[in-house]
């Protein structure tokens, strides 16, 4: 029998014809490869074979049993109903099967078998196997692959899709690994001997079929240990590469900082001011800065990368400043305009605001004017707009810098894939358009000589709020060097935070609406635009996913007619979503009913109430988020969670926001509950999932960090490891990072 290449596709392997093909694609498995590495979600024990004289209620058990006799029948609904009789040398117990008419020609009398199920008891207190699983008995195979698959053994339960279920998948799982060709090992012999890992082929049989779980969970930490390894490479390459590489070293004027935290209305935290010096001592060297500042909600991150910028438009260099949303690029864009107004001993830089449906410049003197997208883009390409703020917008091939010399992007996690490889592709060109440039900290200047031009690539500095755990931090943002702010400016007074139950919502309401005739604002975040046809055919997520528009017209015409309401949500034209932002903004507006798109940095002073209607749909760390955004000013803020859920996980879940003394203690939490990959999404890592669950555990990350430093230790270019070499070059194709 040909054995099959891992590359080979499964129509080849199983036949053209075979129904398994389509369904196998429709779980995104299309080669032999594809399929063994389909790995299962659990496994079911049932590898104890006891006497049907030994069997108890509630049991999991194997029963080795003949077959007495078999009857099949249908109700008078066309319920299909197949009862056998099945006997041992201690007794005899009835199995019953709905809607599986073939049992009863596959089960004929006389035949042995294995019978896999959970045992049942009667109303007339007599004991049944339910729907078991059956296996008739043949010979033994190879020690690798036992005889049986579904009864007698650790039984594999596989993520599964509609027309294929477990036992199919374990049907063509065994075969397939008969007939597979031998991985390449490709982890170093020894990493494997050290961690104690089985060999790849042995671990692949280990986790589809194991004879105990400790041999399943051995295989699945070796499997885990690849991914997180493999990301820790990346990293240790990317972190080298830049190393290599070239940038602007921009020499801060001293004077000029303090000149402007003078100037502040306020006075920098502790952690602020240590993340401004760290940004600043990057910045100063001629190799690229590659930092992440990472900050609570409400911290402060974005008035010291402001600092940053103004520092290296003082020296000629250009800013990119990008933000994921309109909303927030333009209250970044406010925020820089606000603090070059008290810069009055300096020159002030030009600042320009650049998104999909608008493009502003702003001068020194406070002129601000709007010019058409080709005029803003000819500006920065001549070096006139110093620091350039936008969206998405800046990466776009027809904006081109003059002199740029830093990158900041804000909730950098959440941009896409593509966005994001586009940002670093686009502005990452050779200094000065191709000119050679020498650069003394004093701005760019050619030089003399036909050398060829000296590639320049711009300092990053990345922005965070959402409070991502040290594990995470380690792999995901492994190449990147950590600020960390970790205090809130002074004044500010703690949110109190409570989880509102049905009963407690007209209460609630009645509070709402005394914070408002004081002069107060509130938020009211749902978790839908609209409501779907899916929504209507099911009561439980008609009762929780409230939204925009519902919620909308009930509070503007039911609740808070005396008030005025607007709605927010992704959909509505840019020009709709500045206007009723300013509008709130400037107190016009008294309730915003909002989705998920106010979540990251809206600043609103005088919004002292949060009300989240399904709270209980949202991570922890996006509830954080949202909360975040009131008790920025001077009053006292609240924040409500409505659920109407009676789940006491729920309840435990939402009592977490409650108890957490930072956002970071949160994070934590979140990452047991809903694992990594709903911090960051599957579409903004392009990382595998099978990393994404394994950064569970920190021992893991810990340990596949030290393997990948000593590799590199050795052997920096992996020419010693060919096998984890050509690995490591197929998985970078995989991912997508900056």
């Amino acid at each position: 029998m040909r054995r099959l290449a891992l590359e080979t596709p499964l129509y080849e392997a199983l036949g053209a014809k075979s129904p398994y093909v389509r369904r196998f694609e429709a779980l995104g498995l299309k080669t032999v490869g594809d399929l063994l590495w389909h790995f299962p979600a659990r496994y079911e024990d049932f590898s104890k074979i006891y006497t049907i004289a030994e069997l108890e209620p509630g049991q999991q058990a194997t029963v080795q049993a003949a077959v007495e006799d078999v009857r099949s029948r249908h109700t008078r609904r066309g319920l299909s109903i197949v009862e056998a009789t099945l006997a041992d040398e201690t007794g005899s117990i009835r199995a019953i099967w709905f809607n599986q008419p073939y049992v009863a020609s596959t089960l004929r009398p006389g035949r042995i078998a294995n019978f896999a199920a959970k045992v049942a008891i009667s109303e007339e207190s007599e004991l049944y196997l339910a729907h078991p699983a059956y296996e008739i008995i043949k010979s033994t195979v190879n020690d690798l692959h036992p005889e049986t698959r579904h009864t007698a053994r650790l039984v594999p339960v596989y993520p599964e899709t509609r027309g294929i279920t477990s036992r199919g998948i374990r049907f063509v799982m065994q075969t397939i690994l008969r007939r597979a060709q031998l991985a390449k090992e490709w982890i170093p012999e020894a990493i494997l001997a050290k961690l104690q890992f089985p060999e790849i082929n042995r671990a692949l049989a280990a986790i589809h079929f194991p004879p105990t779980m400790d041999h399943a969970a051995i295989a699945r930490k070796r499997f885990d240990f690849e991914n997180i390894f493999l990301l820790h490479l990346f990293n240790f390459e990317q972190k080298s590469k830049l190393a290599k590489e070239n940038a602007a070293a921009i020499a801060t004027d001293i004077g000029l900082i303090k000149a402007i935290l003078a100037k502040l209305p306020f006075e920098l935290t502790q952690s602020q001011k240590q993340s401004l010096w760290e940004i600043i001592k990057d910045l100063e060297k001629s190799k690229p800065m590659n930092r992440l500042l990472q900050g609570d909600v409400g911290s402060g991150k974005t008035i010291v990368a402001a600092i940053a910028a103004i520092a290296a438009s003082e020296k000629k260099y250009q800013t990119a400043f990008m933000a994921p949303t309109e909303i927030l690029a333009r209250q970044h864009f406010q925020t820089m305009t606000k603090l070059l107004e008290r810069i009055t001993e300096h020159a002030k830089p030009v600042v320009g605001l650049l998104t999909a449906s608008s493009a502003i410049v702003h001068y020194e003197g406070k002129v601000e004017s709007k010019v058409t997208k080709e005029a803003f883009h000819k500006k920065v390409a001549d070096g006139e707009v110093d620091i350039v703020l936008g969206t998405h917008s800046l990466i776009q091939k027809s904006v081109a810098f003059k002199n740029l010399g830093l990158v900041v992007v804000d909730e950098q996690h959440r941009f896409g894939v593509r966005q994001r490889q586009a940002l670093l592709q686009n502005i990452a060109a050779p200094a000065q358009n191709g000119t050679p440039t020498q650069n003394d900290g004093h701005g760019a200047r050619p030089h003399g000589g036909t050398q060829k031009a000296k590639r320049l690539i711009p300092h990053f500095l990345s922005m965070s709020a959402t409070p991502i755990p040290r594990t995470l931090m380690l792999t995901i943002f492994g190449d990147l060097d950590l600020s960390l702010i970790t205090e809130l400016p002074a004044g500010r007074k703690a949110i109190e935070t409570k989880i509102i139950s049905p009963l407690e919502r007209q209460p609630t309401y009645n509070f709402v609406r005394k914070e408002i005739k004081n002069g107060r604002q509130a938020f009211v975040i749902c978790p839908r635009i609209e409501s779907t046809a899916e929504d209507a055919d099911d009561q439980f997520k008609q009762l929780e996913l409230k939204s925009v528009k519902e919620e909308y017209e009930k509070l503007s015409q039911k609740i808070f007619p005396d008030l005025r309401v607007a709605m927010l949500h992704g959909q509505m034209k840019a020009k709709e979503k500045e206007d009723v932002m300013r509008q709130f903004k400037n107190g016009e507006i008294d309730i915003l009913v909002a989705t998920s798109v106010i979540e990251v940095g809206v600043d609103i002073p005088n919004a002292s109430i949060m009300m989240i209607e399904g709270a209980d749909r949202f991570g922890l760390a996006q509830l954080y988020q949202f909360r975040g955004r009131v008790g920025r000013g001077e009053y006292q803020s609240h924040c409500f969670l409505l659920t109407d859920s009676a789940s006491e996980s729920t309840a435990a879940r939402l009592q977490a926001i409650l108890k957490a003394k930072n956002g970071f203690e949160l994070a934590e939490q979140d990452l047991k509950l809903r694992g990594p990959g709903q911090f960051f999404g599957s579409v903004q890592t392009g990382f595998p999932d099978a990393a994404m669950n394994a950064l569970q555990d920190a021992e893991l990350v810990k340990t596949s960090r030290e393997a990948a430093s000593a590799v590199l230790a050795t052997d920096p270019s992996l020419n010693s490891y060919q096998a984890l070499k050509k690995r490591f070059e197929d998985f970078k194709k995989t991912i997508h990072r900056e």
